[in-house]
């Protein structure tokens, strides 16, 4: 039924134009803004949603995923950004914030909402 359709993500923000300058300036992704929503152009044609809530409450996981294909270059070019990487207690990460831990290499940083978003290493 809804196989070929479109479906596309979204998660909220308390503040969309704090958001538009993160997604655009500091990550470097194209941004759109339509009815005080953005729109996140992201590779390949997927796209997601942010949109405005005043009592926006961030998730405790992680909403958005980027794959890279050399995560330390990576971290190093969104470190030059501005962007501080999370480290978690429990979680087999290095000074940098890259966990280490068994599978597929990852760091997780976040949006100015509190929103959790990662870079992983694309296998």
């Amino acid at each position: 039924m809804l196989r070929d359709s479109r479906a596309f993500s979204g998660f909220s923000s308390n503040d969309v134009a704090k958001a538009k300058a993160f997604y655009a300036e500091q990550l470097g992704l194209e941004v759109s803004e339509d009815h005080g929503m953005l729109t996140l152009h992201l590779a390949g044609g997927g796209k997601v949603i942010v949109y405005p809530k005043p009592n926006h409450e961030p998730a405790t996981f992680t909403v958005l995923n980027f794959p890279v294909k050399d995560i330390e270059d990576s971290i190093d070019s969104l470190a030059k950004a501005g962007i501080q990487f999370e480290h978690y207690e429990g979680m087999d990460q290095d000074s940098r914030g890259i966990s280490r831990g068994g599978g597929r290499l990852i760091a997780w940083f976040k949006d100015p909402a509190g929103n959790i978003l990662s870079v992983i290493q694309d296998s």
